[in-house]
């Protein structure tokens, strides 16, 4: 269950990312300690986290060349905050099954965003599948 925790925390962590362009190193340690998250989740918090910050420019045209007719601007940011969340579980962190990373960002979508938010990254996320599966 922490790993949940974790992962929503990682997702509102991003979502504040997209508007300050600053991660907060200092919130995502109190969070570590305030939820007594397992090494393990703590570890992951952290790593998606600074993945997500080192290779945000490399996420965003990865996103963008899924989102078709929607330029990143346009996209809402809960859908925008899971769908960064993602692609960087997916590109980066390799022991997370991707289809783990699409299902777990299609149920944070259902949570913060709107009803019809889910089918749109889902779809999304589903091109990036495409895409990151062939490479490899």
């Amino acid at each position: 269950m922490s790993r949940r925790i974790a992962r929503d925390y990682a997702y509102r962590m991003i979502f504040s990312y997209l508007f300050k362009r600053e991660m907060d190193w200092d919130g995502v340690e109190e969070i570590v300690g305030a939820e007594n998250l397992n090494a393990k989740d703590a570890d992951y918090l952290r790593r998606v986290l600074t993945q997500t910050q080192d290779h945000f420019d490399e996420l965003s045209m990865l996103i963008a060349s899924h989102a078709r007719n929607f330029r990143l601007e346009r996209i809402f940011k809960p859908d925008l905050a899971a769908l960064y969340l993602a692609c960087a579980e997916m590109r980066y962190l390799s022991d997370i099954p991707k289809s783990v990373s699409i299902s777990e960002a299609i149920e944070l979508v259902k949570q913060y965003s709107t009803d019809q938010s889910f089918s749109f990254v889902n779809g999304v996320l589903a091109g990036v599948y495409r895409q990151l599966e062939q490479k490899e």
